[in-house]
């Protein structure tokens, strides 16, 4: 079947705008004005976005059966004790298809690239919230929890997860209609400052972590005697948190490509390294939480405050509201200038091709 269908050309990287660019890879790119259906063919042919579609789209269908394996195996609707592992494995589910939705059609525009990767940094800071609201629940060490900062700790990380998603959407194009609107793009910073862009999106994606992560550490690098809730589920976050730092690490280095340019363009390039570590750690992670959860469940109902709806999925569905306004907000210049050609009547292909975002940036 997939013989009698044409497969869609490959680039090198002087033949694609510098938008699409990565650094140490030199060929394997699609075209910059792809349609849907180009996109999705792409699935099935070797490009430099393929594993990285696959190493995420995959793993999605892993989550999504462990969340339904709960929802059916646990009482949810009646033990809210079971809730933030359900707002947990509902992140791990859309993380990854955000990821591999953004990676396959990135390629239909340079506009329909940052709208693409807008949804990304949004499940990625989504995700962040469904750790911290498990670790509040489960994984928060015995003489912390009822402290202040276990009591402020999940608003805190809501307010983390809005912040960091605006902040990931501004390192790419800069401020909606200020530095960029419906005439013109002027590409601030990730095109001036491409650097800094960079910059900016690490710390969006790290500082959630890191503060996601303060009672773990705490818990299994820090504490010591009473209080410190060792059990057999800290060799799991042990092995998550090294899984964690070098995802970290491969997504800030562009290692192994950068040492040898053109050499890693279709396997085994960081890109690819980075989402299959991410996914290995966040196995790790589940696999951490869900045994904190059984075994101190006990403990945690008779010492901890009530699971409630506002410090769960209420928490989760007023992230999902308010990072979704973001990201219209973040897009809505794009999907505005990708109109004008029809606005203003021009009818050129060249006109038509600008409009949507293909050329001239």
């Amino acid at each position: 079947m997939l013989s009698l269908i044409k497969l869609p050309r490959v680039f090198t990287i002087n033949q694609v705008p510098k938008v699409f660019h990565e650094d140490g890879i030199i060929s394997g790119y699609r075209h910059p004005c792809s349609s849907a259906t180009d996109c999705i063919i792409s699935l099935f042919q070797l490009t430099n976005e393929t594993v990285n579609i696959w190493t995420h789209f995959l793993p999605t269908w892993y989550f999504l059966w462990k969340l339904l394996t709960v929802i059916l195996t646990r009482d949810v609707w009646h033990d809210s004790f079971t809730w933030p592992l359900v707002v947990f494995l509902v992140s791990c589910c859309i993380y990854p298809l955000a990821s591999s939705c953004a990676h396959t059609f990135s390629t239909m525009s340079t506009r329909a690239r940052h709208i693409c990767f807008f949804f990304d940094y949004g499940a990625l800071s989504l995700y962040s919230l469904g750790s911290a609201i498990t670790y509040s629940a489960y994984v928060i060490p015995d003489n912390w929890v009822n402290s202040l900062f276990h009591q402020y700790y999940v608003p805190v990380a809501v307010a983390n997860t809005i912040i960091c998603t605006a902040l990931a959407c501004y390192s790419r194009l800069g401020f909606p209609f200020l530095q960029y609107n419906r005439n013109t793009i002027i590409r601030f910073p990730e095109y001036q400052f491409p650097k800094f862009a960079k910059f900016l999106r690490i710390v969006a994606f790290a500082y959630p972590y890191l503060f996601d992560n303060i009672p773990l550490f705490y818990r299994v690098f820090l504490c010591v005697g009473d209080g410190c809730t060792d059990n057999n589920a800290n060799v799991l976050h042990h092995t998550h948190i090294a899984l964690a730092f070098l995802t970290a690490f491969l997504y800030t280095t562009h290692l192994p490509e950068r040492l040898a340019p053109g050499s890693f363009d279709y396997i085994g390039h960081s890109h690819q390294l980075f989402h299959v570590c991410g996914i290995i750690s966040t196995h790790f992670q589940m696999e951490a939480v869900e045994q904190d959860m059984v075994t101190r469940r006990q403990w945690l109902l008779t010492h901890s405050s009530p699971v409630a709806f506002a410090d769960t999925l209420g928490a989760a569905m007023l992230c999902v509201a308010l990072s979704l306004g973001i990201i219209f907000l973040f897009s809505l210049p794009l999907v505005w200038s990708g109109n004008q050609g029809k606005i203003h009547g021009d009818k050129s292909p060249q006109s038509r091709a600008a409009a949507k975002g293909c050329w001239g940036h």
